[in-house]
């Protein structure tokens, strides 16, 4: 299994961790990754600034995948959404894809619709398959209770949603209980992070309230799909605990790291030095099947 590999801006920014594990993971399923060098932002955070060059930056990329003849994967629902939309988009408006490739022909590069965009939580779970998942599984994660959060894009795709439930989806859900962990319910399961508010004050409210839910829900940790969403429960939430006088402390961990734990991949090879909140303790927990064969 092939695919074109686009990881988006804020991954190589800020969450090495994120990539690191994703291609462990890859590895580990005998899928190869293709990366899209020097693929640029798919310009989601400036669409309503300017949606023309917002466009224009999607449809590189889209070119770009097609240039490789694989499906383009993106570990970030943010980026997507977007790719998904602007192929629609482009679509229903040829004159527009006609304008987008005139662009386009300075790095000979051209898009003609034909490559299939895949979040790399659909591809794992439809392409290749929960019972593949399974037989990498090589250390259980049994008594692991985690709070899932998917995030707002990648419920809110149309594309998405003939994959799982926008109201009560369960892809992710199903992913990491094959790993032996345990989705735990929390009521906030579904709200937004607050990651992306350009209100800070309402953005730091809505993840105290998401992180004191999952903290009540007995979760060990919380399991995120989305870089954004990573970023606002683990690189801020010290930060956040401290703004609301809270001791929450709990690890966040990418869904490709809680796999690769259950895969039995070493955890700096997954990145997990780089997360904010310690995991050390959470780490030894997943091991502790191997220990005790180790200790008899």
């Amino acid at each position: 299994m092939e695919y074109s590999y686009y990881m988006g801006c804020q991954v190589p920014a800020q969450l090495p961790n994120y990539d690191l594990a994703t291609r462990k993971v890859a590895e580990s399923l005998d899928i190869k990754l293709i990366d899209l060098l020097e693929s640029g932002c798919c310009g989601c955070v400036i669409r309503s600034v300017n949606p023309y060059t917002w466009i224009a930056l999607s449809t590189r990329i889209l070119a770009m995948a097609e240039r490789t003849k694989h499906d383009l994967i993106t570990i970030c629902p943010g980026c997507y959404t977007t790719l998904v939309e602007v192929q629609s988009i482009l679509s229903e408006k040829p004159s527009l894809r006609k304008r987008m490739n005139t662009i386009l022909e300075k790095e000979s590069l051209i898009y003609k619709g034909e490559v299939k965009v895949k979040h790399l939580l659909t591809a794992l779970y439809f392409d290749k398959g929960i019972e593949e998942i399974k037989k990498a599984v090589t250390n259980s994660l049994k008594g692991l209770k985690v709070a899932v959060h998917y995030g707002c894009h990648l419920n809110r795709s149309h594309d998405y949603q003939q994959y799982d439930d926008p109201e009560s989806p369960h892809i992710l859900d199903n992913i990491c209980e094959v790993t032996g962990a345990e989705s735990v319910y929390w009521p906030l399961k579904l709200w937004c992070c607050g990651g992306m508010t350009n209100d800070q004050e309402l953005s730091f409210k809505l993840g105290n309230m998401k992180l004191k839910d999952a903290k009540a829900s007995g979760a060990d940790c919380i399991v995120t799909a989305c870089p954004f969403c990573q970023i606002q429960f683990d690189n801020r939430q010290r930060y956040i605990s401290s703004r609301f006088n809270e001791d929450y402390n709990i690890p966040v961990l990418t869904f490709t790291q809680l796999l690769g734990l259950a895969f039995g991949i070493k955890e700096e090879d997954l990145g997990l030095q780089y997360n904010r909140v310690p995991v050390e303790e959470l780490a030894i927990a997943s091991n502790k099947d191997e220990r005790k064969r180790k200790e008899i």
